[in-house]
């Protein structure tokens, strides 16, 4: 066992202006950036698994009202709230759920997807009902439901329109983790609420293997932003298939796909990585994304653009 861990998160990318984001505002993003980060942290610190260390995250920013997933997710256009979330290791362990409407935690009943059944994804109603047979805490549609949140889907209507997070005023998103822990094992997690206004049953990038998340002996990847351009160039595989086939480092191929083949594919946003040698990569294409990182022996770091 070595010294060496790593963890990553983000809370979404898009356009988050400067002007329109007060100290006040920060500071709240960085808190709780910072009680995502020290969640996972603590585990990984203490010699835990970077499974248990992404999920621990990705629960404390799904709890959060300031990001899309869980607790504060956004409304489809039918005025329902429809989740997603992916778990996945470096041993090709995995598990997903979509379109989930009760579950309090999504990142929780993806794990238990991957732990308790012999498949990878599970959708909708049958989704939530497995989850409370898993003994999963269920919420009743109010939980989910912010004040904010209904806005925004009312200003997306007059509009006629459907939008990232990150488009509209009060910029939140999507939610993710990555982590290397001191065994060398790696892991990614990703949830979401999706995009305000979108067509109910719309599936994006979050719960689908190889677009929004990924994780293999290589590296581990959660992504944000633009879903359907995340599943045209099945993004998240193709940082590890440009390490792996193309030997480039992680670095280079997640600049290329956050920065170029997304943008190709229609969509913007961007990324987190972390490889086997604990580095970690956090590019994006758009104004801001709400990101931490904390490797041993350093301390937890929490930023938003680009400086």
């Amino acid at each position: 066992m070595q010294d060496i861990w790593s963890l990553a998160i983000h809370g979404g990318a898009g356009t988050i202006r400067r002007d329109e984001l007060t100290p006040e505002k920060a500071a709240a993003y960085r808190i709780a950036l910072e009680a995502a980060l020290r969640a996972g942290g603590a585990i990984l610190a203490a010699g835990g698994s970077a499974e248990e260390a992404v999920v621990a995250a990705a629960i404390s920013l799904e709890d959060c009202p300031l990001f899309n997933a869980g607790h504060g997710s956004t409304f489809t256009a039918a005025g329902t709230i429809e989740m997603d979330a992916c778990l996945m290791t470096s041993t090709a362990e995995a598990g997903a759920v979509t379109g989930v409407t009760r579950i309090r935690n999504p990142i929780l009943a993806a794990r238990a997807v991957m732990r308790a059944t012999p498949h990878v994804l599970l959708a909708g109603a049958a989704a939530d009902d497995f989850a409370a047979a898993q003994g999963l805490v269920l919420e009743a549609p109010a939980y989910f439901e912010t004040a904010h949140r209904r806005a925004q889907l009312l200003a997306a209507q007059a509009a006629q329109t459907v939008v990232l997070d990150h488009d509209l005023p009060a910029k939140m998103g999507t939610i993710g983790a990555v982590a290397r822990d001191r065994h060398g094992a790696l892991a990614a997690a990703t949830s979401t609420g999706g995009m305000t206004n979108k067509r109910a049953g719309r599936v994006g990038d979050t719960p689908i293997l190889g677009a929004g998340t990924w994780a293999d002996a290589r590296v581990a990847i959660s992504c944000t932003g633009t879903g359907e351009a995340f599943l045209r160039c099945a993004a998240a595989h193709e940082v590890a298939a440009l390490m792996r086939l193309a030997g480039k480092s992680l670095r280079e191929a997640t600049e290329e796909v956050a920065l170029l083949r997304v943008p190709e594919a229609g969509g913007h946003g961007g990324l987190i990585a972390v490889d086997a040698a604990g580095e970690v990569a956090l590019p994006f294409g758009t104004e801001g994304m709400y990101r931490g990182w904390w490797r041993a022996g350093e301390a937890p770091r929490t930023a938003i653009h680009a400086d």
